[in-house]
């Protein structure tokens, strides 16, 4: 079902082009659905638009309790609320009211995406390699870590293990 803006554009587009298929590209619509309109009103039909919830009335409060609960609240408590400052609907549309209101509250308070930029010096690589010489022990894997690594007030320059500088154990 359209909303009563979109069937007014629709009509708006049919007055100024004349034409269903030029008011339905202007629309974004089909032109069957512009002729649905035309038809409507032209016939004295009254146009069907849905009524605008009970909820309306507390999209304040919803509000607010969602800010204040940082999104977390559930729908059956906000509803619980509702009730008891006069609200008459049921809790289908507050749960419907109380998910719009997370998603734009999420939506300025989500998770920021921060790309991973490295900088010389502030990170290290480091990985698990078996020994270079083929002599097997009793830790099999030499953790092996290379690169510069960033102490505030001096660097440790970190390289080979002492198999792979042929100093032998």
């Amino acid at each position: 079902m359209k909303k009563a803006e979109e069937v007014m554009e629709i009509l708006e587009a049919f007055d100024l082009t004349g034409s269903l298929r030029g008011a339905a590209e202007l629309a974004g619509c089909d032109h069957k659905t512009v002729a649905h309109w035309v038809a409507a009103r032209d016939g004295g039909l009254p146009v069907a638009v849905r009524p605008q919830p009970m909820v309306d009335g507390f999209a304040g409060k919803i509000e607010e309790l969602v800010k204040r609960s940082r999104g977390k609240i559930r729908a059956d408590k906000a509803h619980a609320t509702l009730v008891a400052m006069g609200y008459l609907g049921s809790e289908r549309t507050t749960r419907r009211a109380v998910a719009e209101a997370k998603r734009r509250w999420r939506q300025g308070h989500g998770r920021r995406y921060r790309p991973w930029i490295p900088e010389p010096g502030l990170w290290m690589q480091w990985g698990l390699w078996r020994r270079a010489d083929g002599r097997r022990s009793a830790d099999d894997l030499v953790l092996r870590v290379v690169g510069v690594v960033a102490v505030p007030g001096r660097v440790a320059v970190v390289g080979q293990d002492d198999a792979e500088r042929g100093d032998g154990a």
